[in-house]
């Protein structure tokens, strides 16, 4: 096993595995457009500086290569928002690089790809194919389920055994406050009148005074 194939093998971080998916669109734009013996070179990270990948693809003519070049970069700025830091050779149509730092698209004509021969360059990597790629992707996503369901019912086991173990505590009963027992204070009573009640003194007037006499 290379070296470059045991770091691939171990859990991708989130940032190799946005590069993972942009690298499979750009080989799914080769094949759409007819794109000769496309492979993914998985390069090993001692060898390969800052990129992670590099995805090789033929045409049989420049304006081929041009329309593949083209495609890739419009569908990687349409679906994930993301240009390339450089482009070169899109004039001649020779050999096209899209430099996505990341990863780089080399597009080349047929004998430009094999006179420069990349893949015997880069010995340490791991050529790969568009199918192969995607399974390998599937299998990390399937094994990636997999551990998420199997570590939720351990969690649910564990939280359970915790609550078990724990002592029951004792339920204390609310104190009776003294506030609350007190009812509302009634309203005093308004004082009846004595039903005997003493007449006011009236002066006699002055006809009755008359009278009298």
């Amino acid at each position: 096993m290379r070296t470059g194939e045991t770091i691939y093998r171990m859990k991708p971080t989130p940032a190799q595995k946005q590069t993972r998916a942009l690298v499979q669109a750009a080989a799914a734009v080769c094949e759409d457009k007819k794109g000769l013996n496309t492979r993914i070179l998985a390069l090993d990270p001692a060898d390969s500086g800052l990129s992670d990948f590099f995805l090789v693809t033929s045409a049989t003519n420049e304006r081929q290569a041009v329309a593949i070049a083209d495609e890739i970069e419009l569908r990687l700025k349409r679906d994930f928002g993301v240009y390339p830091n450089s482009v070169e050779g899109r004039r001649h149509g020779e050999w096209i690089l899209l430099d996505y730092v990341d990863f780089v698209v080399h597009v080349f004509l047929s004998e430009r790809r094999a006179f420069y021969d990349i893949e015997r360059l880069r010995k340490s990597a791991r050529p790969l194919t568009p199918a192969e790629f995607d399974a390998e992707l599937k299998a990390e996503l399937k094994q990636k389920t997999l551990a998420a369901r199997t570590k939720a019912p351990i969690k649910a086991r564990a939280a359970s055994a915790k609550l078990a173990t724990k002592p029951a505590t004792k339920i204390k009963k609310p104190a009776k406050r003294a506030a609350a027992a007190k009812k509302p204070a009634r309203k005093a009573a308004p004082r009846r009148k004595t039903a005997v009640a003493k007449k006011k003194s009236v002066r006699p007037s002055t006809k009755e005074t008359r009278r009298s006499r």
